[in-house]
């Protein structure tokens, strides 16, 4: 793992005026230590000490050779231990992610810490995270080079009478069968009438001739995701059918043209959100154009009304405009792309033409 991230931690919890951090969100350990089984983290001006128990102390001493292991006991609270850490070190204040911390953990660490200031640190390591780095945005590439494997493999596999969860099962065992260590979430398919579900859950649905098909999945390579969608046609889709893909894709391709280092994520989103209203489907698209892709499948930043953040080279994006109608079906084309000096890179090689089985 690079250290640059952990400085670049240090940095942030200094203007905090913090000299430690507790981290309990597992995928923020895994970016800043390597560290991927149970426990959390403490990270001080000069060291880190993972915090686990019997089980994964070897695992940890593994992945995360520069880190000092602190191993808690059943029956008693590792945050007594965390207490006796940072007081050893002269510590009396310490950062903690409140957005992932339950309350009734609070509690424990709040008795635990006694005479040590408890401050406020959450989302700053995802506003790290934002940036990927050579290596994180080789693993996105090849997890997205799965899935664009996935998706040419799975166009012969539907036809009429296949049920939706069938494409899906034949999907993931696909992607798993070449080299990815899992899915990025739950594979959607939905068809037919269904397809106006956004996040429309594979079922037992039966595919006919007329059916929109939307997929939309994702690989996971080396801890990083992948993310696209495509919507295709079994048998030839009428006249509102093409009409519909006409328009989300225009709003897809116009959203890829405008971005670049410097643009907001909610001036992106009104790129394709003003082409797809002045076609009359504007209440028809009710969810941001994008966010974030990285060890997590939804990450800062975001391309919606709400994204305030400015993008930078080597921030990972969906770009995801859609249309969905309620008992007729929707359409929703995906690409997942890199933020460079000169605009983008397009990580998604899966054609957009209007496919029709």
């Amino acid at each position: 793992m690079s250290n640059i991230r952990i400085e670049k931690l240090r940095s942030a919890l200094k203007k905090k005026n913090l000299n430690s951090a507790v981290i309990f969100k597992p995928e923020n350990i895994y970016y800043l230590c390597g560290y991927t089984g149970e426990g959390f983290i403490l990270i001080t001006e000069n060291k880190i000490y993972i915090f686990t128990d019997f089980r994964y102390v070897e695992q940890a001493k593994k992945e995360s050779p520069y880190s000092e292991i602190v191993e808690y006991k059943p029956g008693i609270s590792p945050y007594n231990l965390l207490s006796e850490v940072l007081k050893e070190n002269n510590i009396y204040n310490t950062g903690i992610e409140e957005n992932i911390i339950t309350l009734k953990n609070f509690e424990d660490l709040k008795q635990n810490l006694e005479g040590i200031e408890i401050g406020r640190i959450g989302g700053v390591v995802e506003k790290i995270r934002m940036i990927k780095d050579e290596e994180e945005i080789e693993n996105i590439k090849t997890a997205q080079k799965i899935a664009d494997m996935a998706f040419i493999y799975i166009l012969d596999f539907i036809k009429p009478g296949i049920s939706e969860k069938e494409i899906a099962i034949e999907l993931e065992f696909f992607i798993k069968k070449n080299g990815a260590e899992g899915l990025s979430f739950p594979t959607i398919v939905a068809s037919g009438e269904r397809a106006s579900l956004p996040h429309g859950e594979p079922t037992e649905r039966k595919l006919k001739t007329g059916d929109f098909v939307t997929l939309d999945f994702g690989a996971k390579f080396k801890h990083y995701c992948s993310d696209m969608t495509r919507t295709v046609f079994l048998g030839k889709p009428n006249e509102e059918q093409i009409k519909i893909y006409r328009i989300v894709r225009e709003a897809q391709e116009k959203a890829l043209e405008y971005i670049k280092p410097g643009v907001l994520g909610k001036d992106v989103d009104k790129v394709s959100r003003d082409i797809i209203e002045s076609e009359g489907f504007g209440p028809n698209f009710g969810h941001g154009l994008g966010h974030g892709v990285g060890i997590e499948i939804h990450e800062e930043p975001k391309l919606s009304k709400l994204g305030e953040e400015e993008l930078k080279p080597g921030m990972v994006i969906t770009v995801e405009p859609g249309i969905y109608v309620e008992n007729f079906g929707g359409v929703r084309i995906e690409d997942l792309v890199v933020v460079t000096e000169q605009g983008i890179k397009n990580l998604t090689k899966s054609s957009k033409d209007l496919i029709i089985l």
